[in-house]
């Protein structure tokens, strides 16, 4: 495993970033991933090099607990070395039913967000703390305001910014620099190699600002690691589909992930791989983490320690400039138009 300036930034982080957004989870009354096998995940994930650990105050159920597993983890470790990203807007349930202030990102919810995190997660300070949507509710400069205090404080080295639209980061970006607030270095958009058009303007923002880009993600939930089949070469949404995946049970997984664009990305993703003696996995996360404007550092949120050897096996890969660019270009047809997402 190799290390990287994450933008920036003075921080160095593996060239991979573990997720956890599975720790703790409820799906139909079962625990994706529990406590035991969460700190199985973390130890695997040390082991391989890995360093930079994202989480959110509202993974887990109740919301909350994805942080307290780390914690626990991470109190038989040394902090120092590790980098610990947490995030700040949805509604919290941790307590119970979320009241008026429980949501958004003003002061009050992001001060009660952060403590409850640092007391979760067992330590003193946040390397990472993302906003994680845009809060139409509330002034961009309250919201920055704050977080440049935590930053003062040293509750928080470093500030990140999720899903969001360009104009919107660059708003909060200019707000920053107008008022002299710390500001983003770091980025979390869904970001993989069948979705990149669609935040081809915030990605501009991020290569113009030099700001880390961290994808959720980044294998558009399974669709790229091949284990999904095509069932019907007029319907781009129908698929075959294994027992247990994604696709068997989130709603969500057609919407998000299916598309004319997805197949031809996957093909040329499929033919790749076979190329490089690789699984599309790899080269999927490969292809990510190759992109020349910015750092680009994809989050990887294996379920199993088989899965995450595999994704780690990705830092291995070198993608040749002409591999690089037909994943890309598959992304359009004969006449240049891109394909429906």
């Amino acid at each position: 495993m190799e290390y990287r300036r994450l933008g920036n930034t003075g921080l160095s982080v593996s060239e991979l970033c573990f997720g956890t957004w599975r720790f703790g989870r409820e799906t139909n009354g079962v625990v994706e991933t529990g406590r035991e096998e969460a700190h199985e995940l973390l130890d695997a994930a040390a082991d391989h090099g890995i360093n930079f650990i994202d989480t959110a105050n509202v993974y887990g159920t109740p919301h909350g607990t994805s942080e307290e597993y780390i914690g626990e983890w991470l109190a038989e470790r040394d902090r120092e070395d590790y980098v610990i990203a947490s995030k700040v807007y949805f509604p919290f349930d941790g307590r119970g039913e979320p009241g008026p202030n429980d949501s958004g990102l003003g002061r009050k919810h992001v001060r009660a967000q952060v403590e409850g995190t640092l007391d979760r997660l067992d330590t003193d300070y946040l390397d990472v703390y993302y906003i994680h949507r845009w809060d139409e509710e509330t002034p961009i400069e309250e919201t920055m305001r704050v977080l440049d205090e935590l930053v003062s404080e040293g509750k928080v080295h470093y500030l990140g910014a999720s899903t969001m639209a360009a104009w919107q980061l660059t708003k909060a970006l200019w707000t920053a620099d107008v008022n002299d607030y710390a500001s983003f270095d770091v980025v979390q958009p869904l970001h993989h190699a069948g979705y990149y058009e669609d935040v081809k303007e915030y990605l501009d923002v991020c290569a113009d600002q030099n700001l880390a880009v961290c994808p959720y993600s980044p294998l558009a939930g399974g669709f790229l690691t091949g284990k999904y089949e095509r069932a019907d070469p007029d319907d781009p949404e129908r698929v075959i589909a294994p027992d247990g995946s994604r696709a068997s049970f989130d709603d969500r997984f057609e919407r998000f992930y299916l598309s004319e664009r997805g197949w031809k990305v996957l093909d040329a993703v499929r033919e790749v791989a076979d190329e490089l003696d690789a699984t599309p996995a790899q080269v999927a996360l490969a292809w990510l983490t190759e992109w020349d404007e910015f750092a680009c550092v994809p989050i990887v949120g294996a379920r199993t320690t088989d899965q995450l050897a595999e994704n780690v096996a990705a830092t291995d890969l070198d993608l040749s400039d002409e591999q690089w660019d037909r994943i890309m270009d598959a992304r359009y047809d004969s006449d240049g138009n891109l394909w429906g997402h």
